[in-house]
């Protein structure tokens, strides 16, 4: 008899499942996606304007402005040449010389609807390696767009 119930026991099997290894696993996973996910989005930090936002009070200096054209080109609003076509470094020089005598001065960028919009964050990035604590967009308000 004591052999049959060493048996019994034996044959009988554990029927549940400790899931507190998973749910480690599950929390490590989940602060190491909370740590990387910001690390992983980069860019150009730009001040968007609000849906129904106006436009820029008048400045109190005036504003160097980027302009790219359609082809992708720069051209600044400073200096002795501001109808030729200005390459990064020049574009960047530019800048750089505006903000060291004026470091409040805004820096706008208005840009071609059809230019390549890499060109665009290409002027923005020059614009912030210059010194430029930010730099906007110039856009025309729908009621003054060209049909």
């Amino acid at each position: 008899m004591v052999k049959h119930m060493r048996r019994r026991n034996r044959r009988r099997l554990m029927a549940e499942i400790n899931v507190v290894p998973y749910i480690d696993v599950m929390l490590v996973l989940l602060v190491i996606f909370m740590v990387t996910a910001p690390l992983i989005t980069s860019g150009v930090k730009v001040s968007l304007p609000q849906e129904k936002a106006g436009g820029l009070a008048s400045p109190t200096t005036e504003s160097v402005v980027i302009t790219v054209d359609e082809f992708g080109d720069y051209y600044v609003d400073v200096g002795t040449e501001k109808n030729q076509p200005a390459s990064d470094q020049i574009l960047f020089d530019r800048i750089r010389t505006v903000l060291e005598y004026r470091p409040d001065t805004p820096i706008l960028v208005r840009a071609d609807n059809r230019v390549d919009y890499g060109r665009v964050v290409r002027a923005m990035v020059i614009a912030q390696a210059a010194g430029a604590p930010e730099v906007g967009l110039i856009t025309v308000p729908p009621e003054r767009r060209e049909r």
